[in-house]
């Protein structure tokens, strides 16, 4: 690989999203491979004693309901997926917790449907509880909540879930862990002449042409989905690596630099992603007005937007929403994501977080708007 970028996409990633699929975590479907998801877990385990936060979402809950109940093909039945989900997502959740407690690691067991992402005070709610666990040293491991969804809100596989995971908490690198070597320029079992692709800028359309295909009978997905996922991931700045599952250390050995899989580069760095989208934001859907101290402290400092440094409060808005910080003159200082209500906002003008539970009778955050979900519009 010649791009210096190549050798450091996972090198320098302290957020990681991994995303391993059904036929490597069931072995092919012969049921929950332990020695296997030990292997990933021990990887994740020496990845956060390194210092980074990494993310688990994994498949496998149906793969294995359909095996404790017998069934040797993929049902089609909407409620028979659902029944097997929940039979399998049991021991999914057992094997992952006992495997990275082994390796003296927290976990813990996050079920998503599409609309959780879609609507925004969910993906708010997500986008917290998430932060928290990493923050906590804790692997959240994530799968679709098969157990609900439906035709609309499903997912349809897990690799557009790794995507709006890796959207979701601003990770720096997803991680698609599959049981083929990586992208090809077609199908090398039966072309071949197929040539490997080391590295590809995530989005490029040629490469939705080289994956043509479906999934296996296992899993779901198959190499197109992963192409699409690594274009989604790149819309937040997030480079793909599509890597063979069972490659000896595959984890440990990207983030040392080493060249393992397809390469899916991202063109826009993760911080320029997101002050891009609240940038060009035109949904705004109220505003605070902050005193000249808190202004100076957004500006100049860098910090987050503390409700006693709020002196009013414009337009009706929900959590979640993106809102303008306009200072003491009516200037937009900053747009950011907004933890409270328009009505909670105006409540909480100048009180202290040590006041909220009082008047609000809970905390959602001590901030109105955190510096990660804000962005200046102003000079600084």
């Amino acid at each position: 690989m010649s791009s210096t970028f190549a050798s450091t996409a996972l090198r320098d990633a302290r957020r990681i999203v991994v995303k391993v699929g059904s036929s490597l975590v069931t072995n092919e479907g012969r049921g929950l491979d332990d020695e296997a998801i030990g292997e990933w877990c021990r990887q994740l385990a020496s990845l956060m004693r390194d210092g980074r936060e990494v993310v688990m979402v994994s498949s496998g809950a149906i793969a294995e309901g359909m095996k404790r109940l017998g069934w040797r093909t993929r049902p089609r039945e909407i409620n028979e997926l659902q029944a097997a989900a929940a039979v399998g997502q049991m021991g999914l959740a057992q094997v992952y917790e006992t495997k990275l407690r082994l390796n003296g690691v927290g976990s813990a067991q996050v079920l998503l449907t599409h609309a959780d992402l879609a609507d925004r005070e969910r993906y708010l709610n997500a986008r917290s509880t998430l932060l928290t666990l990493l923050g906590l040293g804790v692997v959240p491991v994530i799968n679709e909540n098969d157990t609900v969804v439906t035709d609309e809100i499903k997912f349809g596989d897990n690799d557009t879930l790794g995507a709006l995971v890796a959207n979701l908490v601003e990770a720096d690198a997803l991680v698609i862990l599959t049981d083929q070597k990586g992208l090809f320029t077609a199908d090398p079992r039966r072309h071949p002449d197929a040539t490997f692709v080391h590295e590809a800028r995530a989005g490029d359309v040629a490469l939705e042409a080289m994956a043509g295909g479906v999934g296996s009978a296992i899993g779901s997905g198959g190499m197109i989905t992963k192409i699409l996922a690594a274009k989604r991931a790149a819309g937040s700045g997030a480079s793909t690596v599509i890597a063979w599952g069972r490659e000896p250390d595959a984890l440990l050995r990207l983030t040392r630099g080493e060249a393992i899989g397809t390469l899916l580069v991202a063109q826009t760095a993760k911080h320029q992603a997101r002050k891009r989208w609240m940038a060009d934001h035109l949904q705004l859907r109220g505003a605070v007005v902050v005193d000249a101290g808190a202004a100076r402290k957004l500006r100049d400092e860098g910090k987050s937007l503390l409700p006693i440094g709020m002196t009013g409060v414009e337009g009706e808005f929900s959590r979640g929403d993106v809102i303008a910080v306009r200072d003491p003159e009516g200037a937009e200082l900053a747009r950011g994501l907004a933890n409270y209500s328009s009505a909670e906002a105006r409540t909480l003008c100048r009180k202290p977080s040590a006041e909220f539970e009082r008047l609000l009778g809970y905390v959602a955050e001590s901030e109105m708007v955190h510096r990660d979900n804000m962005v200046l519009m102003g000079p600084r």
